[in-house]
């Protein structure tokens, strides 16, 4: 098995394309576009835009090099049934979960605007993961797929940095997953608050993982490639 080495912070991740997945997390019509949850909310979607390349030069070099590729989606069951009714009630959006928007039911399964944005839409035979909470391994089957996968190392990038980037990379640290965010792949409607929670991630000598970019995860890649 022939590890090569990501640049990273707090310093270089030597790791192996056969135990490492890619998560990119709830890149949805949703938090993207206007009218979808993030907006109802009062956030400037707009901002979510500077992922969406850095994410797809990530997705095609995991492509190329056969890596596991896991998509996640954020959303509820059409009866709510699996929506915890402080979140519902929580702040004062225009439209709360569940309620009809222009692109179907907000943050609902199925509907439009819980799907993936077209510019990174899966492959058949990638794993799409739906999950009721800001984690992806809360009550969901992606431990078990990463254990079946002998999956030890997680590339992780989406929406929002703060929020299900950052959750999901504190689940998978507890866990025993070592967790990167590649940061210019990630983004939130606070440019603040992302910068905060990249560092919050690799501060004390990587206290819940490393913080790396698309660029260097794709030269890494191809660095295995002709390694190869």
């Amino acid at each position: 098995m022939t590890e090569i080495q990501l640049r990273a912070l707090p310093e270089p991740l030597d790791f192996s394309t056969v135990s490492t997945a890619l998560v990119i997390i709830d890149m949805q019509r949703d938090f993207l576009e206007p009218g979808g949850f993030g907006e109802t909310l009062g956030n400037d979607v707009s901002l979510l835009q500077a992922a969406v390349g850095p994410c797809q030069q990530a997705l095609a070099a995991a492509r190329a090099t056969g890596l596991m590729v896991i998509h996640t989606r954020e959303g509820h069951r059409p009866d709510l049934s699996d929506a915890p009714p402080a979140k519902i009630a929580r702040g004062a959006p225009s439209r709360r979960i569940g309620d009809p928007g222009p692109m179907g039911r907000i943050l609902v399964r199925g509907e439009p605007g819980h799907g993936i944005i077209d510019a990174l839409a899966p492959l058949p035979g990638e794993v799409v993961l739906d999950k009721p909470g800001k984690g992806a391994f809360h009550a969901t089957d992606l431990e078990q797929i990463l254990r079946n996968g002998g999956i030890d190392t997680l590339i992780i990038c989406g929406v929002t940095t703060e929020v299900c980037v950052h959750t999901t990379i504190r689940e998978g640290n507890d866990r025993g997953y070592r967790c990167v965010a590649l940061a210019d792949a990630c983004a939130s409607y606070f440019p603040e608050f992302h910068r905060i929670g990249l560092e919050m991630i690799a501060a004390q000598g990587g206290i819940f993982g490393w913080v790396s970019d698309a660029s260097a995860f794709c030269d890494a890649l191809h660095s295995a490639a002709r390694a190869a």
